[in-house]
């Protein structure tokens, strides 16, 4: 079955971080997924851009209406996302309970809906 891993952190937190800590953070995340392609769970993945530079899209009564930013104003954005083949709910669980980002943010785990 097919995971998304959505990491969800404090874009503030960033700024405060120095250089050092950061560069240890990116490091995490190499190993992290070094990690991931070698047991054969990793399918892809990609940090996202700030949220200020997010476009919310709506449709109401025919017309596309777009706003600047995230649809939910929350302390925390979503950073970036691992997608994850997994055999179970437990193995992708143990997979997201090791992102670099859990100890700071938070991570959503959800399963593809595969529509085939």
């Amino acid at each position: 079955m097919d995971y998304m891993i959505l990491i969800y952190a404090d874009e503030q937190l960033y700024g405060e971080m120095s250089e050092a800590e950061i560069a240890e953070l990116l490091a995490g995340y190499g190993r992290y997924a070094e990690e991931m392609e070698a047991a054969g769970v990793l399918r892809g993945g990609s940090e996202v851009a700030p949220a200020r530079e997010a476009t919310t899209v709506r449709v109401r009564d025919g017309r596309v209406a777009c706003s600047e930013g995230p649809f939910a104003q929350t302390k925390e954005q979503l950073a970036g996302y691992f997608l994850i083949e997994c055999d179970n709910l437990d193995e992708a669980v143990k997979w997201a309970a090791r992102c670099p980002s859990a100890v700071h943010g938070s991570i959503e785990l959800r399963p593809l809906v595969h529509n085939d």
